[in-house]
């Protein structure tokens, strides 16, 4: 079947085009839409498994440290995005979730210090109450010096 593109649109995104065509032959118009195809990347988890990366579980443990804290979901997301996109952009294939987690919570020290501290604790599997009041005291050391 032979068309012709009419129109074409990328989404806001920028990863979706719609396209409106016609066929050459009876003039029917239809739409298509096409997806840059990406290769998945794979985060290795501590225990060596592989799973896919998933926004939603990063999507989530930044939600339950921002839990009460004045930061909006749009703010969150756009974390999500930079998470994404940072590991989109270096080109691997896999990457473990350490270097992951450590990206959030890179994130999230430049947003709110209280879901920096939560996801920190959280992430790192502090083993006791000093190795938590040590990064609680990096914390707000960095945040006076600067």
């Amino acid at each position: 079947m032979e068309n012709k593109v009419i129109d074409s649109r990328t989404n806001r995104e920028g990863d979706m085009t719609r396209r409106r065509r016609e066929c050459l032959n009876c003039g029917e118009r239809f739409t298509t839409y096409e997806r840059i195809e990406t290769t998945p990347l794979l985060v290795v988890k501590k225990d060596g498994r592989r799973e896919e990366f998933d926004r939603r579980k990063i999507m989530s443990g930044i939600q339950k440290a921002c839990q009460k804290r004045p930061v909006s979901i749009e703010q969150m997301e756009e974390i999500v995005d930079r998470v994404e996109k940072h590991f989109q952009e270096s080109g691997e294939k896999e990457v473990s979730a350490v270097t992951v987690g450590e990206k959030v919570v890179k994130e999230l020290y430049h947003l709110d210090g209280v879901a920096y501290v939560r996801f920190a604790s959280v992430y790192r599997d502090f083993k006791d109450a000093n190795e938590f009041l040590s990064e609680l005291r990096n914390f707000v050391k960095n945040k006076e010096d600067h």
